[in-house]
């Protein structure tokens, strides 16, 4: 099927939106918050959907991290919205939750789609969280599905998986590495990190991120990615 419009620009011809799934509310942040600031910063808006409110976190409240999300957004230049699929770890792959997922791929109509990576991690919610993005980026195309009839079918540019901790990259695949040592992007992206206070709780994640993005910025000759 061809897409209805170019999949890397809108019919009035401005660059398609980056939309971001995060199972958790600061999932996005830690995970690939450089690639948003990068992404807004260089005139591609980027549009945010957090999956649950962090119900079943040790640290935090969900009111907290609601606010804490809300924040590290506004740090990144991005808008959010939050999407119910049965709560904090208990994230189950399911046709009503991917057509949720589609629906949202048709009403942003993005050009790149950035999901959790479906390798098995810390938390089991990142995976499947991952595995239903996967899905919903193909039912988003298909304009014969009766439930997302209400919206134009649309088929996105590309869909990549960011990791939120080293143990879930993609270790059979070759990695792609955005460049996101600008210190612009670094500063915001760093904001939005700290902006997730609660978590802090339990270790120094912002530190934990700053290093892998300079360990990936050495294997690719720049400062940090």
């Amino acid at each position: 099927m061809k897409p209805t419009t170019d999949a890397h620009s809108t019919s009035s011809g401005q660059e398609a939106p980056l939309l971001v799934f995060g199972a958790h509310p600061d999932d996005i942040e830690f995970g690939c918050g450089g690639v948003v600031a990068l992404s807004t910063q260089s005139g591609r808006p980027a549009h945010l959907v957090v999956c649950s409110r962090g119900e079943a976190a040790t640290n935090g409240t969900p009111r907290q991290r609601t606010a804490e999300a809300n924040q590290g957004a506004a740090c990144l230049g991005a808008s959010l919205e939050f999407l119910a699929l049965g709560g904090d770890a208990h994230f189950e792959v399911r046709v009503a939750h991917v057509l949720k997922l589609a629906a949202i791929i048709r009403r942003v109509r993005p050009g790149i789609v950035l999901a959790p990576s479906p390798v098995e991690n810390q938390h089991p919610d990142h995976a499947v969280l991952g595995k239903m993005v996967l899905d919903a980026a193909r039912l988003a195309r298909y304009g014969g599905v009766k439930e997302l009839r209400r919206q134009a079918a649309h088929t996105i540019g590309a869909l990549h998986f960011y990791a939120v901790g080293g143990e879930g990259e993609l270790a059979q695949e070759k990695p792609v590495y955005v460049d996101v040592s600008a210190p612009a992007v670094m500063t915001a992206w760093q904001r939005a990190m700290e902006a997730h206070a609660t978590q802090a709780r339990t270790r120094d994640y912002v530190k934990l991120q700053l290093a892998r993005a300079a360990h990936h910025g050495a294997r690719c000759g720049v400062a940090a990615a």
